[in-house]
């Protein structure tokens, strides 16, 4: 039976490398799988899933205003496929989450979903959300604060090291940008501004 997972962390957690290993398993045992990631994410070249320990994959890429339940329906007209996977899967829309959940449910395909769950501020975004809501499965990929505690929460560091407390939700970035923390240490970070 098919279902709609997602796989959840904050950054440099290996969402990319479990997601890579995964469909490696899959194409191992001579099964296909599609990948899919955000076009507006190219730090490791447009249409490319790649991990931080340097193993990487070709994909197909999405914008907010595509179809996602079309693009599964016609990469399935062209051969069996065992299974889709989305990278960064934070950047799909509510509605992209729910053409994910009709290809679940209508054309039968599992389809595992990885991306981060909050953003700098602390706020969900937009297809965090919604995964969170229409998912069958979620897992959580962990990673660890420098403290050594499990890290939930991520801060965006601006040009002199200090912890942004403002600016776009959407900003590409990898270590030079990002620190992921437990939520202690972005509360000292950040100032604690939900107090």
């Amino acid at each position: 039976m098919a279902k709609l997972y997602f796989h959840y962390s904050t950054m440099n957690a290996g969402k990319s490398t479990v997601l890579l290993q995964a469909s490696h398993n899959y194409r191992e045992r001579g099964m296909q799988t599609y990948l899919l990631t955000a076009q507006l994410d190219d730090r490791a070249g447009t249409g490319r899933i790649a991990s931080r320990i340097g193993i990487g994959e070709e994909a197909d890429t999405f914008r907010g205003d595509d179809d996602l339940f079309a693009r599964i329906a016609k990469r399935l007209e062209d051969g069996p496929c065992a299974c889709v996977f989305v990278d960064e899967a934070q950047f799909l829309t509510s509605t992209q989450v729910w053409q994910l959940a009709r290809a679940v449910d209508d054309l039968g395909v599992p389809v595992m979903c990885y991306g981060l769950r909050v953003d700098f501020l602390g706020e969900l975004f937009e297809g965090s959300a919604a995964l969170l809501a229409l998912s069958d499965e979620m897992r959580e990929v962990r990673t660890i604060c420098h403290c050594g505690r499990k890290a939930t929460m991520v801060v965006r560091r601006g040009p002199d090291g200090q912890a942004l407390r403002e600016g776009a939700q959407v900003q590409v970035g990898g270590n030079e940008t990002y620190v992921s923390l437990c939520r202690s240490h972005w509360r000292q970070e950040m100032g604690d501004p939900h107090a």
